[in-house]
């Protein structure tokens, strides 16, 4: 990585593309003929407002739950409630950020200004691994379904040619990613809602052509109780989900190349209430109303199959099998975006090779998608050579990031409150709730997540390796820091 010094503001801050200097609604500047250095507004209004509703649901929502549900019981319910408040909060704060200054860069580059160099650097990198490494398990997840379907192909064909075509969605431009993202993310969206309409039809008894009399809110209640794993299963039940909700900022990185960046992550941040409360809430609460929560069925099939095969749905395990092959095509569409988009904003900052900071004549940013790929194709080779030690250690050491970048978000809130009321107070159109107190709330319970990994056997793995390769980042990055002070 190259590393360039970089003047400073008057406040000491390194300065950053878009340092509220820009008129309200700005967009990215269309990229020159033959290339440059910006990114192009190609997302149109619908693409972001799906990618704002898909980013929220991830691959983990549908094949993820049911083992939250056996450690937990009725209770994950609490745990989903817990997390979806914390996302909630941090993409409030995001969303204050966003709105004053949409940029490729989001978060990354706003602890730049806000926290320092090393901050920015630290976070963007670790958001960048984190992706990178979830394009090889999104990958082998679809290989998996595809080669059910099709078992000439064997899996690592189907996981090779998963990567490929959606490379090339990529370089096209980024509207072929909008409009990839617009129908693969809408699937998953109509799906869920329409699982949540006909589950509550069913858990009432009045489903059409069903003869289930329904149980009503009888099953949250009579396997042992609402409780059946005692408190302490709550918090084991918040590690286990956590890590279903990264993704709900992916819509401020896309803003940037939208043609009404503040509206776009406005609507986002003001929806993603409704939106966890009716993907996430509402369907896990179908699930276990429809089922006992100690059903062997949820395990051996997953908590949507089960519940679909509960009123007689047929064929409900193909039809999730479909479902999930979406989710995860949407999230590997979105995480190769997201992480390219992320190494754009490196190399714009000098964090990163210059070359990843230049796009092409369509304003893609060519270079940083290539090399993002390149490491999930490594990524992907491990998990299918070493996926007991390598892809493991890459697995485990990128677990706590989304806990990590949610932190990094909050403590960067609140230094920019400061920074934007005092240069342009006109922008803080996005306000945190209860400002500052919701913000340190936040940062306790995300802090009390990560001390509770520590104490927990599932958990603390994920958090030492994934504290081992923060420090190694942030080491590089002060050292970097300090390379480029000297005179």
């Amino acid at each position: 990585m190259t590393s360039q010094p970089r003047l400073s503001n008057e406040e000491g801050h390194s300065p950053v593309p878009g340092d509220f200097d820009s008129p309200p609604g700005a967009t990215a500047a269309p990229a020159p003929a033959g290339g440059g250095d910006e990114l192009k507004a190609g997302l149109k209004n619908r693409h972001l407002s799906m990618i704002a509703i898909g980013g929220v649901i991830g691959a983990g929502l549908f094949v993820g739950s049911s083992s939250g549900i056996a450690t937990a019981g009725p209770a994950i319910l609490v745990s989903y409630a817990i997390v979806g408040v914390m996302v909630v909060l941090v993409m409030r704060m995001l969303g204050e950020m966003a709105a004053a200054n949409p940029t490729s860069g989001s978060f990354s580059e706003y602890a730049d200004r806000a926290l320092g160099r090393w901050a920015g650097f630290s976070i963007g990198w670790l958001y960048w691994f984190f992706w990178v490494v979830v394009l090889a398990v999104e990958a082998t997840a679809g290989a998996i379904i595809l080669e059910g379907w099709i078992p000439a192909v064997p899996q690592w064909g189907w996981a090779l040619i998963v990567m490929v075509v959606l490379t090339a969605t990529n370089l096209v431009s980024v509207a072929s990613y909008g409009e990839f993202e617009f129908w693969f993310a809408g699937i998953k969206v109509v799906a869920i809602a329409a699982f949540v309409v006909i589950g509550f039809l069913a858990v009432f008894g009045i489903l059409p052509g069903s003869d289930n009399p329904g149980a009503g809110f009888a099953h949250l209640t009579d396997a042992g109780g609402f409780l059946p794993n005692g408190a302490d299963a709550i918090l084991t039940g918040i590690l286990l989900v956590v890590f279903s909700f990264m993704g709900s900022e992916i819509v401020t990185l896309a803003a940037g190349e939208s043609s009404d960046p503040q509206r776009a992550v406005t609507k986002a941040t003001n929806s993603v209430i409704w939106r966890i409360a009716v993907f996430y809430l509402g369907s896990i609460f179908v699930v276990l109303t429809l089922l006992p929560w100690n059903d062997k069925s949820i395990v051996e099939k997953g908590s949507y199959v089960a519940a679909l095969d509960s009123i007689g749905i047929p064929h409900a395990g193909q039809i999730m099998n479909v479902i999930v092959l979406t989710a995860v095509l949407s999230c590997l569409n979105s995480g190769l975006y997201t992480a390219s988009r992320m190494a754009f904003s490196l190399g714009k900052r000098g964090d990163a090779p210059k070359s990843f900071g230049k796009t092409d004549a369509n304003g893609v940013p060519r270079a940083a998608i290539l090399a993002s790929v390149v490491f999930g194709f490594v990524a992907v080779f491990f998990n299918y050579v070493w996926p007991e030690t390598v892809f493991a250690f890459l697995l485990n050491s990128s677990g706590a990031v989304a806990l990590f970048v949610w932190l990094v978000i909050c403590c960067t809130q609140l230094k920019m409150r400061g920074i934007i009321q005092r240069e342009s107070p006109e922008k803080l159109v996005v306000k945190m709730w209860l400002f500052p107190v919701l913000t340190w709330v936040t940062i306790a319970a995300i802090s009390f997540v990560l001390v509770y990994m520590l104490f927990d056997d599932s958990g603390r793995e994920q958090v030492l390796l994934s504290l081992l390769v923060a420090a190694l980042v942030v080491g590089i990055a002060v050292v970097r820091e300090r390379a480029s002070a000297r005179p």
